[in-house]
């Protein structure tokens, strides 16, 4: 597997909930030299945002099984959810790639129905501002 071939799966699976951490992998990717510094942010910000849009679609669409008693959340997890994101908004979106918060950030977007046209961008901008300067660091 190559450097940016990893670089994208790492970072596509760490936009989930599952826990990876691309940084990483990108910091060990540019501080070796053997890849295109610009290629590889680039590959990283779009696996991301992919893996980002994952979560934004599980979102959207899982909520058509809430009744079921295998879904994950209870009506109150979802009804915080929401408030706190109606509290502070769509542009809380760009904090997309905080660790902790990122993931449920964009699955709470899908179940609120944010529109994919609005989501993609601020994500976009986030998780690339965020493996830029992790780029400018090395």
């Amino acid at each position: 597997m190559t450097t940016l071939t990893a670089l994208a799966v790492t970072a596509f699976l760490a936009a989930t909930i599952l826990p990876f951490s691309s940084e990483a992998l990108l910091a060990a990717a540019l501080a070796a030299g053997d890849t295109d510094p610009h290629l590889a942010i680039a590959v990283a910000a779009m696996a991301n945002t992919a893996g980002a849009v994952l979560n934004w679609w599980l979102g959207r669409y899982l909520l058509h099984w809430q009744d079921r008693r295998w879904f994950p959340f209870s009506p109150d997890q979802l009804s915080r959810a929401s408030d706190r994101f109606n509290r502070y908004g769509t542009w809380s979106l760009l904090l997309s790639w905080v660790p902790l918060i990122g993931d449920p950030l964009t699955f709470a977007a899908g179940t609120l129905r944010v529109p994919l046209t609005l989501f993609f961008p601020l994500v976009a901008i986030g998780k690339t501002a965020r493996y830029a300067a992790i780029g400018l660091l090395f």
